[in-house]
């Protein structure tokens, strides 16, 4: 359109330097006596007879239409486990059920007061059993929604996307159960105090719950906040493991067996938080992936790690024995849980 215009100015001009003027009637005259250029090509042709370079646009003509560009909406993307991770959800299950089953069957060998480390590793694979199973049958997850904005050049508008994310959520609800009985085992191990126990059986709980919101939280912002809490957790886990737990251990003579199995689980659970970063996190693995890594990791953290704790335990020179309660009973005169004596020295 520019250049339309632009040749009717210099027409306009041509023609005012061959002295042209409007006669009475409206027609164009010239004084000079020279023919009027109604176009570009007259006046080419006025200028010495050349051939215009090229064919010349009509001022009076219009631009031809050119179409917008129009934008389409694409449909949401699905990411969810394919059959490869259904068969691996079906072989932890079975996996988890074995395990559960071995150590019952050791734990019947054991008399009442050594059965400890039995029975907490046995909740813990029982417990990953009933999840495996309930994520290999179909049950505990959900689409996570993850907002995607593309971003286009030369005025285009932007475009969104919408992926839905398979998330098995009763993942988490194993981690929250039976990570702080895994940490058990190992506290009780060492001869770590109440105190000390309990600190670790917390921040083992925030790592799992920060764990959580990280993958169902929206904003990136947001995301990397609870992240960051999730490893500040894990850290304060693994100096009780590390640092009080070695020395305990070193005082009871038990470090051969507490100082492998510690570490061992330290390195694992960076797995964990390492793999959680990249899978539900930021979608760098697929679904299928992940389910396979996770399924690796809790392999070692839990049958793995609790038939070396149980079997290393009974081979160890000091070992856990808990009488009174634990084996009689409340009933018990030498298990009685006493909080205050009176004159008369009676039991609460």
């Amino acid at each position: 359109m520019l250049r339309h215009y632009f040749a009717d100015i210099y027409l306009l001009y041509l023609q005012s330097r061959l002295d042209v003027y409007e006669g009475p009637s409206g027609s164009l005259k010239n004084t000079k006596k020279s023919p009027i250029p109604r176009t570009m090509g007259d006046y080419y042709h006025q200028a010495g007879g050349k051939t215009p370079p090229g064919p010349i646009p009509d001022p009076t003509s219009t631009a031809p239409a050119i179409p917008l560009p129009t934008v389409t909406q694409t449909p949401p993307v699905f990411e969810h486990i394919t059959e490869a991770g259904q068969r691996t959800l079906w072989v932890l299950f079975v996996l988890m059920l074995i395990s559960t089953l071995a150590l019952v069957a050791l734990s019947w060998k054991v008399p009442i007061a050594k059965r400890l480390f039995f029975q907490v590793t046995t909740y813990v694979t029982l417990i990953s059993t009933f999840t495996y199973y309930a994520m290999a049958t179909g049950g505990g997850w959900d689409y996570h929604h993850i907002w995607v904005s593309n971003e286009h050049k030369h005025d285009i508008p932007d475009t969104h996307s919408v992926v839905l994310r398979q998330i098995f959520w009763v993942r988490y609800v194993d981690w929250v159960l039976t990570t702080p009985l895994v940490l058990f085992n190992l506290c009780a191990l060492a001869g770590l105090s109440g105190s000390n126990i309990l600190n670790v059986i917390v921040a083992s709980t925030a790592m799992n719950f920060t764990g959580f919101f990280t993958i169902y939280s929206y904003g990136s912002s947001n995301k990397w906040g609870w992240y960051t809490m999730s490893w500040i957790a894990f850290l304060t886990v693994g100096r009780n493991l590390l640092i009080n737990g070695r020395a305990k251990a070193q005082s009871r003579g038990v470090q051969l067996l507490y100082n492998p199995t510690s570490v061992y689980t330290v390195i694992v659970w960076i797995g964990y938080r390492v793999i959680l970063g990249v899978s539900d996190f930021s979608g760098g693995i697929s679904p299928d992936e992940t389910v396979v890594v996770f399924a690796i990791l809790d392999i070692l953290a839990k049958p793995a790690l609790g038939f070396w704790l149980v079997l290393g335990h009974q081979k160890s020179n000091s070992q856990v024995e808990l009488d009174g309660v634990w084996t009689e009973g409340f009933g018990h005169r030498e298990g009685a849980i006493r909080v205050g004596e009176g004159a008369g020295g009676g039991e609460a």
